[in-house]
Order: structure tokens, then sequence, then C-alpha cells
């Protein structure tokens, strides 16, 4: 039976959902999604692959009865007359989360439930979905809220200096380390950790990542002596950390460690009819409400065309949208192309802030774009950019993407 998470991992590892024995299988071999039309099996880039049927899949929809081969062994799928019911959030906001959808009433559901409990979560789900949002509201309803809650993107940070980010390092522990200094552990003591883009930790660190959670403590660069922390962690990623265990990237104790609780963070084109309140929501935090281009956002034929997009770069993707609407004072069509007649209102607009509000929208749309076209890693994005990387996360930062 389908839980009410919406999926059973299958494998050899602690963690899956069903636990096999079978040394031919993957510690995570495949998973079985609940979807709205089907329940979908997909391999988890397992060592000998899946089987539905006789027929090698990579993914598929499950038919009752199937059967399905993994390894040695042999499983039958088959449906049951029996229903799950999902828990769903009654109000269509947490913390600085808005959606309407029954899949985002799930996830918010799931929140307000783990958020009393220190449980490490680990958050997942592809670029752009608002894991750092759900993890800031996350925060803000647990006991912890009035302590901080410190971010360290583990991709943006360069290896070498990724561990004083996290632990600290003594005077003296390398070229430069003039003075002692705190690592985010220690600085967000009593609060939240929030580990953005877990997966690109270098296999080095991860063991003393894993005695932070195990033991509480941490040592830091150039010390002998072990400190205590009292810390929440969170974690996101945007990759299958199941898969990067499987090919051996990813550590599986640790993997299991920050697994406690999983929750994915599903892509907009799954939940459309949060689009609409994506947008107030948007407009809000840009101070935009009362701009002549919002009411056109809002009228109910705007809202059809933004609702029937795609939007692969999700949430990210639609804020920036609404900013280069904003920035061009004209209602563009989703996926680009001519813009609709300016408003009169957008014609009055001086040259100095037009130019300076269609550089902004440009800059966050090219930064966003090729972020996502390199899955995330701020060096390749960099490079391809032609920029300094140091220069390229300055922007980053100043465009709210990092």
């Amino acid at each position: 039976m389908i839980s009410s998470d919406e999926r059973i991992v299958v494998g050899t590892h602690e963690s899956a959902n069903l636990r096999l024995t079978d040394r031919a299988v993957s510690r995570f071999h495949c998973e079985l999604v609940l979807r709205p039309e089907a329940v979908v099996l997909t391999d988890l880039k397992s060592r000998n692959g899946t089987i539905v049927d006789e027929v090698p899949v990579f993914s598929a929809p499950l038919r009752d009865g199937a059967m399905i081969a993994i390894g040695t062994s042999r499983l039958r799928f088959q449906l049951e007359s029996d229903h799950v019911t999902i828990p769903l959030a009654t109000s269509e906001r947490f913390g600085r989360m808005v959606g309407r959808a029954p899949a985002s009433r799930a996830v918010m559901a799931q929140l307000a439930r783990v958020a009393q409990s220190d449980a490490t979560v680990l958050l997942e789900g592809e670029t752009g979905t608002g894991k750092e949002i759900a993890a800031d509201s996350l925060h803000g309803a647990s006991p912890r809220r009035d302590a901080p809650m410190l971010v360290v993107d583990c991709g943006a940070v360069p290896p070498d200096l990724l561990e004083s980010e996290l632990f600290g390092h003594e005077r003296g522990a390398f070229t430069g380390a003039d003075a002692r200094r705190l690592g985010i552990f220690e600085a967000a003591n009593g609060g939240t950790v929030f580990l953005d883009e877990i997966g690109e930790m270098p296999l080095a660190l991860q063991p003393k990542l894993l005695r932070v959670l195990d033991s509480r403590e941490v040592k830091r660069v150039g010390d002998t002596a072990y400190q205590p922390v009292d810390v929440r962690v969170i974690a996101a990623t945007n990759r299958d950390l199941r898969a990067e265990v499987n090919a051996q990237r990813f550590r599986s104790d640790l993997y299991y460690r920050l697994a406690v609780v999983q929750i994915r963070l599903p892509p907009l084109r799954e939940r459309p009819q949060d689009v609409p309140l994506l947008v107030d929501a948007i407009l809000d935090d840009l101070g935009m409400s009362d701009h002549p281009l919002a009411a056109t956002l809002r009228n109910e034929e705007t809202r059809a065309q933004l609702a029937a997009h795609t939007w692969p770069g999700n949430v990210r993707e639609l804020r920036n949208y609404v900013e280069r609407c904003i920035a061009m004072s004209a209602a563009l069509p989703p996926a680009g192309g001519s813009p609709m007649e300016p408003t009169a209102e957008g014609e009055l607009l001086p040259l100095k802030t037009a130019r300076d509000r269609a550089v902004r929208a440009f800059e966050h749309v090219y930064l966003s774009n090729l972020l996502a076209r390199h899955d995330g890693n701020v060096s390749a994005a960099a490079r391809a950019a032609g920029v300094d990387r140091i220069h390229f996360y300055r922007l980053l930062w100043k465009h709210g993407l990092k």
C-alpha cells in the first residue's frame, strides 16, 4: 500500500520502506510513486536494473498484477481497494509558503507536524521549488523560532573552505586564519542550520557532518577538542540522493541520518492551482501590489494562461516572469515573445527607472536560467558566463538566488 508520503522505496538500505536482503539488490533500488493517473515505478540507477513484466524499465506505470524483477527477487504489484487519507493543511499559508493545491497543502501539513520536534528533515525537489522558503517556514513554526536559522549552500562554498564555514577554525589553522572563527553550527546554537544543496558536499566532509548529527558536537579546524552544539538540521537537495548512494558519491549512513523525515516539494506543473496565490505573494514581496500591471496579472484570462504554462524553472521562474513584467511595464507571455500593449501608466516611467528595472530583470532571468542549466553548480555556471566566481556569487546574492 502506498503510504501517506505517496512513495515506497524498495532496496536493502535500513531506511527503505520495503527492505530486502537480496545481495543483488541495490541499497535504493527502485521506488513506487503515487500519481493522479497511476502508480509509477522508477529505477533509482540501481546496479542491475529493474524489470517489469519481463521488460527492462527506467520509469513505467504499473498495471494491477504486474511482476517486478529486481536482483534475484520477484515482487507482484497489486492494487487494493483500501483508501489512504492524506492529511491536508486547512490554511493556504504556512509561514512564507502559500498554496491551495492538495499537493501543497499536504506538504504544509507535514511541515506543521514535524515543526514541533527536533527531527532532522530532508527537503527534496527540483530547482526553484522553494526549499529554502519551506525551511524558513518550518523554523518559524518551531520552538526554535527566536534563535537564528543560518544557511550554508554546500554547492556555493569552495570545497577547501566548506569545513571552516561549517565547523569554524582556530587562529593559525591555515594560511589566512588570523583569528578564531565560529562555524555555522556553533553560531546557530539553539536554532536551526539549513544545509542547502547537501548533495554537493564532498565525501571527505561527510563523516564530520555525520558526527554532528550523531553526537551534536563539532571540532573546529586546528582544534583538538569537541564543542557541544544544540541545533536542528534541515537539509535540501535537487539531486536524487538515493541514486548518489548507489553510485557511492554519498554516504549511506549520512543519508540515513539526514532522511529522518523526507518531504518532497512538488514542481509547479503539478500544482497549477497555486499560481494565482504565488503571483499575489510575489507582488507583495516586491512591494508592487499596487503597480498598474498587478491588476493585469490578476485578471482571469492572464491567470488561466499562467496556470497552463509548465514552468520548468518552478516558482523561481514564475518570480522572474513577474519581475520581468514589472520591469517592462507590460504583461508578457510566460514563455517570452512580444509584449502586450503597455499600460499608459507604464509609459510614464522615467528612462533610468525603466532601464534599471529591465537590467535587473534580465540579470535575474539570465542567472536563474544559467544555474538551472548547470544543475545549481555555481562554479560551472560562472565559467559559462565568463565571469569570476566571486563576482558571480555576489550577483547571486544580489538577486536572492543564493
